[in-house]
Parts: C-alpha cells; structure tokens; sequence
C-alpha cells in the first residue's frame, strides 16, 4: 500500500519513460496519492517524459540549471576517423596514458573483450555492462574510483549514474545510436568544474550518421582523419 507516499522521486526520468520502463513506472506512480509531491530528474527532459507529466502532475513547474542544447564549455571534443584495420590500435592507444579515461563500446562482448585486451596489452582495465553481477559491477567501479586501473570500458549501462572523479578522458570507441546517449557518456568528463576531453573514434561508413548524431547533440567539431600516432592523438595520451 503506497497510499501514505508523501514525496515521489524519478530520476533519469527521461529513461524510465522509455517503452521498456514505462509500464513499470505508471503503475507504481498510479499507487501514490494523487496530490503527493512528484519530482521527475534528469540530464534530458523530453520525448515520452511528457506522457508522466500530463498524467501524474498538477501545475508542474519546471526548474532547469542550464538551456536543455547546452553542453558542458570545459569540454573539448573530437572526432578521429580511422579505418577499421587501425581502429583497435588507435583504441589502445587512446587507452593509455597516466589519466583516469572510460571507453564506451555499444555491446557487452565488446567491452568485455577490449578491457581483456587492454589488461593483457599491459593496461590493467575493468568493464562494466549488464551481464556483470551486482557485486562484480561494485568491484570493477571501486577499482576504477580508487585508482587501481585507470581504465574503464563500460555500455551504456554507465552513461547514466556513475559518478567518478577525475575523468581525463571518454573514448565512443562505438558512436552511440542517438544524441541523448552521446550527451550522457560524454558528461562522465568535465565534471565539478574541471575540464575534460571527448573522442568519438568513426569509420568512413559512419560519417554520415555520426555527423546527424553530433548536429542533434548540438555539438559542432571538425572530423580529423588520425592513425594512432598523430599528433592530436599524441596530444590527447599525454604522458
């Protein structure tokens, strides 16, 4: 009986108005006093968190910290080009370094893959996706947020909530499918007022949509074409 619920709070809201979580999170709220307090969070309020809106809140007000196309100014992006013979090599490359740096892949295996590589290339690494256990996923942060290994190469899953200190570095080492997804792994960098560089590694065949996805995430960077040793590559690794 949710009947004595005073305050309601849905973070990520615009995730758990997804089709998936929708269901789910209506009927929950639907089991709350319709004239409690609702509060809905979120880096991207839009699309479908508007059907909870209409539904669940009477004279909403809308408190926003920054206009919703604005990106982060200590952020700096890039986007390589490469071809697909050298795109593991420029990974690895990017993965090095002395800096904290989080590399995004689009599937499990993949990530659990390149953090295999990674460690047994000589650059201890740690992933994180949905097939890990809950206790392995806990392992695999703290290591990361401890400074344990500096790399951490994670799905989407940590896009959204994870909060670690000191990211030098985000790697899409896959461009992710839509611009709220790039918005939300990109801001694992640049965070509490430090600065932070962002990569988006494409292949020739993925200019196109990469270039859609960064016009919506109103981000405005010239692809560069690299190998893993040019200069802007250099420039990145650091020491």
């Amino acid at each position: 009986d949710l009947g004595g619920i005073e305050v309601t709070v849905i973070d990520e809201a615009d995730h758990m108005a997804d089709l998936g979580f929708l269901p789910s999170v209506t009927r929950i709220l639907g089991k709350t006093p319709e004239h409690g307090q609702r509060m809905f969070f979120s880096a991207t309020l839009d699309n479908d968190v508007n059907k909870l809106v209409r539904r669940f809140l009477h004279n909403e007000v809308l408190h926003s910290v920054d206009d919703p196309s604005s990106h982060v100014s200590d952020m700096t992006h890039h986007v390589f080009e490469v071809p697909d013979d050298n795109k593991n090599e420029l990974v690895h490359r990017l993965a090095s370094g002395t800096g904290r740096r989080i590399m995004f892949t689009r599937t499990k295996h993949r990530a659990k893959r390149f953090a295999r590589q990674l460690t047994a290339q000589g650059i201890p690494a740690v992933d994180l996706h949905g097939n890990l256990s809950q206790g392995a996923r806990d392992r695999n942060l703290a290591a990361f947020s401890e400074g344990d290994v500096k790399v951490l190469v994670a799905t989407d899953v940590a896009a959204r909530g994870v909060h670690v200190d000191s990211v030098e570095l985000v790697v899409h080492v896959d461009p992710p499918t839509e611009h709220k997804a790039y918005l939300h792994r990109s801001g694992r960098t640049a965070r509490a007022g430090s600065s932070g560089e962002v990569v988006t590694i494409m292949l020739p065949e993925q200019r196109r949509d990469t270039q859609t996805l960064l016009r919506k995430a109103a981000i405005k960077v010239t692809p560069q074409k690299v190998t893993s040793d040019s200069p802007a590559v250099t420039d990145l690794v650091g020491a």
